[in-house]
């Protein structure tokens, strides 16, 4: 009996999810267990493993379409001749009623002011120039512009507003793509991610040449790479916000709507860890441990003598853990994410530090699964290879604490009655005041600053 395959929940977070490629194609068989497509969630690309056998009969969204949990996305037969006209339509009904979830709303179109008394705020532009006529044995059709020369976000085509995915969309910012100018290939007519990536082929050679020397100029003043940048006459850009851009935001504003923060900072003397840290370079050059990873395994050695601070706030309790399970703040291009080291402190620094950069890798291709990114029970950020001197986090919800980890700075420090050249680092620890007290974030931070001022407290 032919059945509706419907975009899965990937994650307890996921309520919808983008299909990044299909593995299977119309007319293949596909067995339990075997993976039918690859798709984005919140905060990962998962392979989606289908739970039954059948003949792939029909495909029902695109690639680049942001679909919410729930909607059909494919039909899967006995055979290639059943009859699946039933469940197309019921897939059309359930698309349908989906339909909000799966396009970015967009702003109604405004009408067209008049060039004396421009709407206020509003952009206006030059009528654009009559053309002149073609000269004799011209070409009639004009070729179509290079892509990387398309003006960015139009506002839509005369008579509507552009029908685009928001994936879609995304793709055609980062490129300048005009998609004011692109045909949809899509369902009615909907522009799809291919579409754009036709355009960007299109233009490439000069594209890539603009953007070399865009690219060039602008590492020349900032000392790295950076986007090409075209004039369009426009004042501004707007970029579509992509799935875990839409979860970091969400999660950021309700922490600092509900949680009510407050912020106690630490100044650490880190001579000590510094000279262990040189040590192990010079004795075991294979090892590579970061000061990161040392100062994760320290707040796993400080977590065991304050449980409290390795806790959640869940409403109506508060959870003490028995296991540390460390969150550890990782930046990739599309925002922030947090994997977490389980039991870190049954492990050594050298097996944080492989795991750390091992996850920090998937992290940054998008391949953690959920039991990798969720379930930490206290949170480390560090901006100090930035050169930060010192920043307040926000939690980690429902965690309780959240530690944020500054730059080591050489400065004068007094040892005794001298003044002497050392090296300090800030450590600042945002707690969620329903579960940890100043006095018990204090003294945390008093035995964590014992910890890296004393490495050989990183063995207990």
């Amino acid at each position: 009996m032919a059945i509706l395959i419907t975009m899965p929940s990937l994650s307890p977070t996921m309520e919808s999810g983008v299909i990044s490629a299909w593995r299977k194609q119309v007319g293949d068989m596909v067995e339990v267990g075997e993976v039918l497509a690859e798709i984005e969630t919140d905060k990962a690309v998962m392979d989606f493993e289908v739970v039954d056998e059948g003949v792939l009969r029909e495909i029902l969204v695109g690639t680049g379409d942001e679909i919410a949990v729930g909607t059909p996305i494919a039909i899967l037969a006995d055979s290639k001749e059943e009859d699946i006209s039933d469940l197309l339509q019921q897939a059309k009904a359930g698309a349908a009623a989906a339909s909000p979830v799966a396009s970015v709303p967009q702003p109604p179109a405004d009408p067209a002011p008049s060039p004396a008394s421009p709407a206020p705020g509003a952009l206006t532009t030059a009528p654009p120039p009559t053309p002149l006529p073609d000269p004799p044995g011209a070409p009639t059709t004009a070729p179509p512009p290079p892509a990387a020369l398309l003006v960015a976000a139009a506002a839509g085509k005369p008579g509507g507003r552009v029908k685009i995915s928001p994936y879609g969309r995304k793709l055609a910012a980062e490129k300048n793509i005009d998609i004011a100018q692109l045909t949809g290939s899509g369902p009615g007519g909907r522009i799809v991610a291919r579409d754009v990536d036709a355009a960007i082929a299109a233009g490439a050679e000069i594209a890539a040449g603009a953007e070399t020397m865009a690219a060039s100029a602008a590492a020349v003043v900032t000392g790295r790479p950076a986007l090409a940048v075209v004039d369009s006459g426009e004042a501004f850009e707007d970029f579509p916000l992509s799935m875990m851009r839409k979860t970091i935001a969400r999660k950021m504003e309700e922490s600092k709507r509900t949680v009510p923060h407050f912020q106690a900072t630490r100044k650490v003397r880190m001579e000590r860890m510094l000279d262990m840290r040189a040590d192990l370079k010079r004795d075991f050059p294979d090892v590579r441990i970061s000061i990161n990873d040392l100062i994760v395994k320290a707040c796993a050695v400080a977590l065991k003598f304050h449980p409290m601070v390795n806790s959640q706030f869940l409403g109506d309790r508060i959870r003490r853990f028995h296991t540390i399970d460390i969150s550890v703040a990782v930046a990739t291009p599309e925002g922030l994410i947090t994997p977490v080291v389980r039991a870190a402190d049954r492990k050594s620094c050298s097996q944080i530090a492989t795991e750390i950069r091992e996850l920090a890798a998937r992290a940054r291709e998008k391949k953690l699964t959920p039991d990798e990114y969720q379930g930490g029970t206290f949170t480390v950020s560090n901006l100090g290879m930035y050169g930060i001197d010192e920043f307040n986090g926000i939690i980690n919800t429902p965690q309780a604490c959240l530690l944020a980890v500054s730059a080591v700075v050489r400065e004068p420090v007094v040892q005794g009655d001298a003044v002497v050249p050392g090296h300090t680092m800030n450590l600042t620890l945002s707690s969620d005041h329903r579960v940890v007290d100043g006095a018990t974030a204090a003294e945390f931070l008093r035995t964590l600053a014992r910890v890296l001022e004393n490495p050989l407290a990183l063995v207990m």
